[in-house]
């Protein structure tokens, strides 16, 4: 590699350190997710919707939740296929607007995510339990910091 380039990709400003570390922090944590996950026979993409549905009131538009997990509103369609598939949501028409479809939690979908978040908050759990209270804290405010910032 030419030296220009290697100076470039090895010697970051703390800004660019920084978005590293938390990328690299963050792929890890989400990594033990995944890990229970695929131990159950699971995606941790579709459990991600699963979730994103219950916390907004087990109702909501496909945009909506596209918008909210970062993803396309192709990208969503993809995601919603094969959870309406194995019943675990439903699609329906929005009540104004036919040219819409609302897609809802069903009470199977429900089931599963209280079978298994317990276990998998818990294995969460046990690598963020390596930073103290005062330390957790101090790291959600930082990063909601980060979030407002955006």
């Amino acid at each position: 590699m030419d030296d220009d380039l290697q100076r470039y990709v090895m010697e970051q400003p703390l800004y660019t350190e920084a978005f590293f570390t938390l990328v690299e922090a963050t792929a890890n944590v989400v990594a033990v997710s995944e890990k229970y996950w695929q131990n159950q026979g699971l995606n941790g993409a579709r459990i991600r919707v699963l979730v994103e549905i219950a916390k907004h009131g087990g109702t909501m538009l496909p945009s909506v939740l596209a918008e909210k997990i970062g993803v396309t509103k192709a990208n969503i369609s993809l995601l919603l296929l094969p959870l309406e598939k194995n019943g675990l949501i439903s699609r329906a028409s929005h009540a104004t607007d036919g040219r819409k479809s609302v897609i809802s939690i069903t009470g199977s979908g429900r089931a599963l995510l209280k079978e298994h978040l317990p276990e998998n908050r818990q294995a969460v759990a046990e690598v963020m339990k390596r930073l103290d209270e005062k330390e957790l804290l101090e790291l959600m405010s930082l990063l909601h910091k980060l979030n407002r910032s955006i």
